[in-house]
């Protein structure tokens, strides 16, 4: 009997040991799932917070170009508004100038005297434009250049030595910045 006791002790015991053993893999997997639930939930969560993140990278970049893409059209609008100004500032007072000849031209009867103030009126405006950047086209003996020359006259019978050379300036020419703003109107040899 005590032999039957002690089968029936070590057979509940073994029972028992499976049972937790059972229980405890029961258990264990149920704090798998939650583990693998939880890793689940984190890398979506971290991705669902990263894609907010560069949302509002995205909506910040979008209002910032929007900003400059505003500013500079209205910097662009002053510019073509006022873009002048330093050009009508410097020829105001050779204006100035011009007003003043013309009011001493009525006092005076001396050609000379008009003469050398229309020159000085002259050379302050060259020296006005030149600060601007604007320069006149040399023609004096030049090669002539389609760049910078408009041919308005061909003179045959120079000689081979002006051939292809400007022989007459008609019209003076400008550049602005080494760009051509009028062409000089040229004779040419033939």
């Amino acid at each position: 009997m005590e032999e039957e006791k002690m089968n029936l002790n070590e057979e509940e015991q073994a029972i028992s040991s499976e049972n937790m053993e059972t229980e405890n893999k029961v258990e264990n997997a149920g704090n798998s799932e939650s583990t693998d639930s939880e890793e689940e939930k984190d890398p979506l969560e971290a991705a669902q917070a990263e894609i907010e993140e560069l949302k509002d990278k995205y909506l910040r970049s979008v209002a910032e170009f929007d900003n400059y893409r505003k500013r500079t059209l209205k910097e662009k609008a002053e510019l073509i508004l006022n873009g002048g100004e330093k050009s009508v500032c410097a020829i105001l007072p050779i204006i100035d100038d011009m007003e003043r000849a013309i009011e001493n031209g009525a006092k005076t009867e001396d050609p000379a005297v008009l003469r050398e103030g229309m020159e000085l009126i002259y050379h302050k405006m060259m020296k006005a434009l030149e600060s601007l950047g604007v320069k006149k086209i040399e023609t004096d003996g030049a090669d002539f250049n389609t760049d910078i020359h408009e041919a308005v006259a061909m003179v045959p019978g120079m000689g081979d030595d002006k051939k292809g050379k400007v022989i007459d300036c008609l019209q003076a020419g400008y550049q602005l910045n080494d760009k051509v703003i009028r062409h000089a109107k040229v004779a040419v040899g033939q």
